[in-house]
């Protein structure tokens, strides 16, 4: 499956190592070049802004977005924001609080842009072992991303919690 991530740090490195050692063409992006290009040599498809991230995918676009909690995730949803369309997909699998989540769904879904958040656990060792994911999200936006969270989790390493905001939650 072709989705980006945007973070690369501990955990949004790891993970997409671990997702393109499981076959899923990741278009990769960090705000540090040096960190996007250390993913490229290991097959990624580097974006050099947000917009290029948007414009290496096709729809439905799957966007995986691994930030600080707060406001650099709303703001990096509301550079992505002019670029989607309707059916794309954002996932959010920081530590946001979940009613932020149940906010940027709510704020997402008139535009018909899917909201998931995925609690997501695992720390420097997801990459060997797999993360446990706790996914909010529609069923059909679960459905789209699942081979996604197959690849990530260990067998029965994940599950759908319900709506968009429980994933946080139970976290």
């Amino acid at each position: 499956m072709r989705f980006a991530m945007i973070g690369l740090g501990r955990m949004g490195g790891n993970m997409s190592e671990r997702l393109l050692k499981g076959g899923h063409e990741v278009v990769a992006f960090d705000r540090s070049p040096d960190v996007t290009q250390k993913y490229v040599s290991q097959g990624a498809t580097g974006a050099a802004t947000l917009n290029d991230v948007v414009a290496k995918l096709k729809a439905p676009r799957v966007i995986w977005i691994m930030v600080p909690a707060g406001k650099p995730v709303d703001e990096t949803i509301a550079q992505l924001l002019p670029g989607l369309s309707k059916g794309d997909v954002i996932i959010d699998g920081g530590n946001s609080n979940f009613h932020d989540s149940m906010r940027r769904a709510a704020e997402l879904k008139p535009k018909g842009i899917h909201f998931v958040d995925s609690g997501t656990s695992g720390g420097i060792w997801g990459l060997a072992n797999g993360y446990c994911l706790m996914i909010g999200a529609s069923p059909e936006a679960f459905k789209l991303c699942e081979p996604i969270f197959k690849t990530l989790a260990p067998p029965d390493g994940y599950a759908h919690m319900g709506p968009p905001g429980s994933g946080h939650y139970v976290k």
